[in-house]
Order: structure tokens, then sequence, then C-alpha cells
């Protein structure tokens, strides 16, 4: 008999959205959740051209803070469909080649979802030295079990888009796998805030949490939201390498454990004050953390954030994750929590007319 699981409760506005399906620039099932959760919640509810949704709390406020959790994840788009019907493509976002071959794929058609599997040739129909060797992305494929051009044509375009299909699972306790922790976590934690600061009476802070778009192929709805918002304070929230597995160089890259609570980063990028403060906060508030340095560019939505406009006093937390990029992701959802109760915690203890200049 299998060991049963401990039962951990999954928050449906986190469950709905790690089943959506929101390759880059097909981001609607992300953004349809993030509207069903978070708009009831907001004084402000916008829409724009790239896909972002951006909520406002309290929109006489005064700092503002934004806060930004991209709503976009890794996918494929179709480039070319042969006379066997078979499937070439592109990456969306930067795939581990290694991982891409033998997996079931789900691909967004105008008339529905349709299921192929990435395919290569057999490790048997290779030499040593090309068994050595990662295949380039143009000698794999997606088949849909078609025998034509025709019928592939009829099922599916040429610039439609899918992702693995990998869905959330939970292993242990509050531990679970997805093929989209990075980031519909970080989406749900700054949608989540704001609707926990809705309750909160006398809060200072005007707060804008948005659900930015094409993150992974170019921080690109967090430009133009930030722009649009001009806040006094900025913060990304975002996925951070766990470094807790057996080969893992921490001298290289830091050491960071899934469970252990938010990382919170520091360096050139982030605004000591800032930093300082949400260090504060969670000591204050015994919130475990973990900090991160980062010595330049921090590519998620922090960069944008950070020169936005005349520019933004801005921070970077996440949680530590395990095999990003990769189906199947992991992350401890306790450290999704954390992330929540920092970020609350922290737009609680701004008052009115603070800034963060250097």
């Amino acid at each position: 008999m299998p060991m049963p699981k401990k039962e951990y409760q999954v928050p449906d506005f986190l469950n709905q959205l790690l089943a959506s399906r929101s390759p880059s620039g097909q981001e609607a099932e992300a953004q349809a959740v993030f509207d069903t959760f978070v708009e009831p919640k907001a004084d402000i509810y916008e829409k724009d051209v790239l896909g972002n949704r951006i909520a406002t709390l309290n929109p006489d406020g005064d700092p503002s803070i934004l806060l930004t959790g991209h709503l976009d994840e890794l996918g494929f788009i179709i480039k070319y469909i042969d006379d066997r019907g078979y499937l070439f493509f592109d990456p969306i976002g930067g795939h581990d080649r290694m991982m891409i071959p033998g997996r079931r794929v789900r691909i967004k058609t105008k008339d529905g979802v349709v299921t192929g599997v990435t395919g290569k040739r057999a490790i048997h129909q290779m030499d040593t030295n090309e068994r050595e060797k990662v295949p380039k992305i143009y000698n794999m494929w997606i088949d849909l079990g078609v025998s034509s051009k025709d019928e592939a044509e009829s099922m599916v375009r040429v610039g439609d888009s899918g992702t693995y299909d990998h869905e959330f699972e939970l292993l242990n306790g509050s531990i679970g796998t997805a093929r989209a922790f990075d980031n519909k976590t970080g989406a749900y934690i700054a949608g989540e805030t704001l609707i926990r600061l809705s309750k909160v009476k006398d809060l200072a802070a005007k707060v804008i949490a948005v659900g930015t778009s094409q993150e992974e192929i170019g921080v690109r709805g967090a430009m133009t939201s930030t722009y649009a918002a001009s806040p006094d304070y900025g913060i990304a929230i975002d996925v951070g390498h766990a470094t807790d597995f057996p080969d893992a160089d921490n001298k290289r890259f830091g050491a960071f454990k899934m469970g252990d609570g938010v990382i919170i980063t520091r360096g050139a990028q982030i605004n000591p004050v800032v930093a300082e403060g949400l260090i504060a906060v969670a000591e204050a508030e015994t919130i475990p953390y973990q900090l991160e340095a980062e010595r330049g560019i921090i590519s998620n939505d922090s960069r944008a954030i950070q020169v936005a406009g005349p520019g933004v006093a801005t921070g970077n937390i996440g949680l530590a994750l395990r095999y990003m990029h990769t189906p199947s992701e992991m992350a401890d959802l306790k450290d999704v929590e954390a992330c929540i109760q920092l970020l609350v915690a922290y737009i609680e203890t701004l008052n009115t007319g603070d800034r963060a200049i250097l």
C-alpha cells in the first residue's frame, strides 16, 4: 500500500493559477484567474495591451508601492509543419534542451487544446558522439500522431503555442511539484498580498499589485506597468534557485534551502533602504528568511522596475525552487505563505511621506 500523503490546504487562487497555461504572450488563462480573485478586492482594476493585470488598493495613499509577479511561463511556439505532419517549434523562454524530448505537450489552438509528444531520434539510433550531445531545437519536433501536413494543419496553425503537460501535485506535506511554480507563485503572492491588505484599516500606502506579462522573454510587462504606475517603491516577487540538492555549489551560487523562508536579495540593483526594511520586518515578525547577494543585474521584473521613469526604490524577494525551468519544478508552499506575510507586514510599516532616498 502506498504511504498516505499529509494533507496541505492549497489556496484555491494558487491552485487555479498553477492549473492555468500561459506561455509568454498567451497569458489569457492565468489572467482570467487573477481577474477572478483580485479584481473584487481592488479599488481600481486595469488591463493593458501587453496583458498586464494592474490592481490598485487605496489609490489616494502615500507612498505608493508596486508588487509584481509574472503570469507567463515557458512554452513552445509552432514554427513549421512538414509534409508528414510533424511540428517544428521554437522555445518560448529559457528551456533546458536536455529536458524537452519525450514530453507530452498541450497546444492551445483556436478550436481548443491539442495534445502532442516531443520527439527526437532514439538513443539506439545514435552513435557514441551523438549520444553525448544535447540535441539542437531543430532536431526535435512535436508528434500529433497524424500522417500528413493537411491533417496536422486541420488541428494546429503556425504561431500556436503550448506548454508541457505536467500538472501540480503535492508530494509530501507542503512540498509540491509543478511545471510553472516559476512564476505562478509570484503572481499569487502579489495578488494575495493585496487581498489581505484590503482588510487592513488605516493603511497609509497605495498598493499596486500587478500580474505581469512576458517576463520570460524580456520583462516586458514590468517595463510598461511600472512606467504607467510611477511608484515610489517596487518589489519583484519571483523564484530563486534552491541549492539543497546533492551536487550544489554553494561557494558559487550561495546556500538556499526549500522551507527555510523568504529569499531577500541584496546588491546593486536593490535599494538598501528597502532591503533592510524587509529584513527588519522579517526579524520583528519572526518570519524565516534567507539572504541572497546579486552583484549586478537580476534577470527578472526587478531590473525593469528599478530604472522605470525617474527610478524606483526596488526590492526583490522570492522562494527557493529546485529544478527551475524544467517540467517538474519543486517548491515548499510554506515559503509562499512566508512571502505574503512579509509583504503584508512590511507594507503596514510604511508611513505617509516615506521615501527610500539614498
